[in-house]
């Protein structure tokens, strides 16, 4: 996710903002067991390994979302079918079938869900018990289940667009979109709610005659259908509950090949189609020069859906990233802005996409990478306020301040009450970015690279944690970084920056420091 909320300023000698979040009430190591034990860098529970409790609400004890997933099952795939009537405040017909397999003996188990109506649950072919508990589903199926078994789970239900504005559905000018980072997937269809529990995903769509429907993967057709059509879609790649995307409305889709013949389908409104045409003509080498620092684009297409709708914010849904069409009519932002905000969201599908957060406290393993080659974007095409070295020097002059409101980068504070976005806070952007930038001036510019590119490559389609990087970074350093990374990531206060002894945090006294 990206914040474009604060602009470049139209003065072309002002410095190029910092992402922040609104300060307003609406504003959005697998290292070696002895040492990690030392450090205290494995002292977060394992999630998924408790025991079902009783019926009730459960959850797989993150600790900024502890009521979101759910215990005793992995999910292998989903298959969703949506019912759009053309009215985006209605809900729509759904059924979602669930296939998983039990990680224990299950008498019971839950899904996330709400935001719909549960009209009849079957479990391998048999009807099943339902009640609601809070956002919890639960689930008695007619007989004893044992670990290892495979489970379908079929739920008939709606989905609704309508109540608040807190993520799942998004009202956009001619119909809907998704927008389910970090809680919201539940709130439009039953699933384990969490991005530890990656799957397959199938879309069927169906809407009347004169929209496009559009979901994440490839196309597998478009059916006729009384006055409608029904589209489907496939996932080649699994996918967290998170990342998951359909839109239909009014729109174009527009098909171009990226490199090595990657399809390319950018999904935008039919009327904005000629404004926006130059900038989803620059898709292709977006992808090429993201490939040259980082390795293959790890999915079976990419695109560009442009929402005719105000969010605040960008979004990396996987195979397809969301962006309001706002982004492209500000006439006072300069094009190498604009393309580094959607490289931004392009580097998520290998940093959060392919490679996913194991908890929703190593998140910023996601946004300091995306932010990270948004900044070397924005260096390598902008002009003099594009600096990389500025950026990063203000974003230490303001570290600290962003750890006391936020926490610090791999320990940010809980969610707001009422505002569980608030989890994307300054320091989950350039704060952590920052973090990058010191990795690379203590172990070198070759090592760094060398370590972005084996991260992206060993945990492909994967989930992966903040011991894990921290792991692999003292592998391409060869040295261990477990102490450099317990300061940067845990510390109340930002370190001393390695080679850049004159650096200060914002309120230092100006007197000579100890280089790093």
């Amino acid at each position: 996710m990206s914040l474009p909320l604060r602009r470049p300023s139209r003065d072309p000698d002002g410095p190029v903002p910092v992402r922040v979040l609104p300060r307003g009430p609406s504003g959005r190591i697998r290292w070696s067991g002895r040492k990690a034990a030392a450090l205290g860098l494995a002292a977060i529970a394992t999630l998924g390994m408790a025991e079902p409790p009783a019926v009730g609400p459960q959850g797989l004890g993150d600790r900024l979302f502890p009521t979101l997933g759910n215990t005793g099952y992995d999910v292998t795939s989903y298959d969703v079918t949506l019912d759009y009537s053309g009215h985006n405040d209605q809900p729509l017909n759904a059924t979602t079938e669930i296939t998983a397999r039990a990680t224990t003996e299950l008498d019971h188990l839950n899904l996330d869900f709400a935001r719909g109506t549960v009209r009849s649950v079957r479990i391998g072919g048999l009807p099943a018990r339902h009640e609601q508990h809070g956002e919890d589903l639960v689930l008695t199926p007619a007989f004893h289940i044992s670990r290892g078994q495979e489970v379908k789970i079929s739920v008939e239900h709606t989905s609704d667009p309508g109540g608040k504005r807190d993520g799942g559905w998004i009202r956009t000018a001619d119909g809907l979109a998704m927008a389910n980072q970090a809680d919201a997937a539940h709130r439009v269809f039953p699933c384990n709610d969490h991005p530890s529990d990656k799957a397959l995903f199938t879309f069927h769509i169906t809407a009347p005659q004169e929209l496009t429907a559009v979901a994440n993967g490839l196309p597998l057709g478009a059916a006729p259908r009384a006055a409608g059509r029904t589209w489907t879609y496939r996932t080649a790649h699994p996918m967290a509950t998170e990342l998951a995307q359909v839109s239909i409305g009014k729109s174009s889709v527009l098909l171009r090949r990226g490199p090595h013949g990657l399809p390319i389908r950018d999904v935008v409104p039919t009327a904005d189609r000629t404004v926006l045409a130059r900038w989803l003509a620059k898709t292709p080498d977006h992808l090429a020069w993201m490939e040259q620092k980082v390795g293959p684009y790890p999915f079976e297409t990419y695109g560009v859906l442009i929402a005719n709708a105000r969010t605040g914010f960008e979004l990396e849904t996987q195979t397809l990233s969301l962006f309001e069409k706002a982004l492209f009519s500000a006439d006072h932002l300069p094009d190498w802005y604009v393309e580094s905000v959607i490289v931004h969201e392009l580097s998520h599908q290998w940093f959060g996409d392919s490679v996913s957060p194991r908890r929703w406290s190593d998140v910023w393993l996601n946004e300091a990478h995306a932010t990270w080659y948004e900044a070397l974007y924005a260096q390598e095409k902008g002009d003099h306020r594009a600096s990389l070295e500025d950026r990063m020097h203000r974003a230490y002059q303001q570290s600290d301040g962003w750890r006391a409101e936020g926490g610090p980068p791999a320990a940010p504070k809980a969610p707001r009450p009422g505002q569980k976005i608030s989890i994307f806070r300054p320091i989950v952007y350039d704060g952590s970015a920052l973090v990058l930038y010191a990795l690379r001036q203590k172990i070198g510019p070759t090592a760094f690279e060398r370590l972005e590119r084996e991260w992206v490559a060993r945990h492909h389609d994967g989930v992966a944690d903040t011991a894990d990087f921290i792991a692999l970074s003292s592998q391409a350093a060869g040295q261990n970084l477990a102490g450099f990374f317990q300061e940067w990531l845990y510390g109340a206060r930002t370190p001393p920056m390695p080679g850049r002894a004159e650096w200060r945090p914002a309120g230092t006294p100006e007197t000579p420091g100890k280089p790093a």
